[in-house]
């Protein structure tokens, strides 16, 4: 399957098409998708869902989709990467935490669109007129900080509409989303996904977790944690600056040797020369 790579940390995309000419597609970074105009088909994850006009959907790294179009549709992608999404949130307040960690590391693609009030979509389109008018324009010294501050109000918008409280909350905890979400939330801390733990925290007996696992996802969970994990560790290696050292300090491996065993026994590679071919574990 086709990976599409992000080489800027945010960019927007605005177009229109009576056919859709991509594949089906993973991707190396987040996009938020918005159906200006138009009809058809949203196909995710093997999921299928029928689009129209305002509908807005979330897209991860892991995620797969493509469209069929019945009428010609007006797009518009707000595409930005892990890197981007780091340096927005280290400025930010607990409560804005809580929203990245809603959106970025839940599953929100087993309900379609995420907004469905049409005053709701209403503001979110507004904000994004603003938003492509701000990029658009020639750079400004203050374009980092306007766009930063339009971000945060959609992706607050959207985390409002995707659940209600946006904490985790014991009646989810036989869901395999919330255990995803677990997952995810504590992926930098190796400790707290080993079998006994997630057990613990999803009132299951040891022997089941694996077991319930993958039945609900088709793969095995030691699997799922560690694509995941590579999948982040990738985005350090072509993003961003960090060391091996901080890399491996980050997401919890004894050290750098061990980063670098694993790294290379998932990729066939090592990190330094995935990072000098900016290549992609599929």
């Amino acid at each position: 399957m086709r990976r599409y790579v992000l080489h800027n940390p945010f960019n927007i995309y605005h177009f229109e098409a009576s056919d859709w000419e991509h594949p089906v597609h993973k991707h190396t970074y987040y996009e938020i998708i918005f159906i200006l105009r138009g009809k058809g088909i949203h196909n995710i994850n093997g999921n299928t869902y029928t689009y129209t006009k305002g509908d807005v959907y979330l897209l991860g790294p892991e995620d797969f989709h493509d469209f069929d179009i019945e009428e010609t549709t007006e797009f518009c992608f707000i595409r930005f990467n892990e890197s981007y999404s780091k340096t927005t949130s280290s400025l930010a307040d607990k409560q804005w935490q809580h929203v990245l960690e809603l959106l970025l590391f839940t599953s929100s693609q087993s309900r379609g669109t995420i907004v469905h009030d049409k005053f709701e979509k209403q503001k979110l389109h507004q904000l994004l007129s603003v938003l492509e008018s701000e990029y658009d324009n020639p750079p400004s010294a203050h374009f980092e900080l306007i766009r930063d501050s339009l971000m945060r109000s959609i992706m607050t918008i959207l985390a409002r509409n995707l659940s209600p409280q946006p904490h985790f909350k014991p009646e989810l905890q036989d869901s395999i989303e919330a255990m995803l979400r677990f997952i995810k939330q504590n992926i930098y801390q190796p400790n707290k996904l080993t079998i006994d733990h997630i057990a613990e925290q999803f009132h299951l007996a040891p022997a089941y977790v694996s077991i319930f696992f993958k039945k609900h996802t088709g793969e095995s969970l030691k699997q799922y944690i560690i694509k995941h994990r590579i999948k982040l560790v990738e985005t350090r290696l072509l993003y961003s600056q960090m060391t091996l050292t901080e890399i491996a300090d980050e997401f919890g491996f004894t050290d750098e040797s061990h980063f670098c065993k694993q790294f290379r026994q998932y990729t066939g590679v090592n990190p330094s020369t995935f990072r000098k071919n900016g290549q992609t574990f599929q």
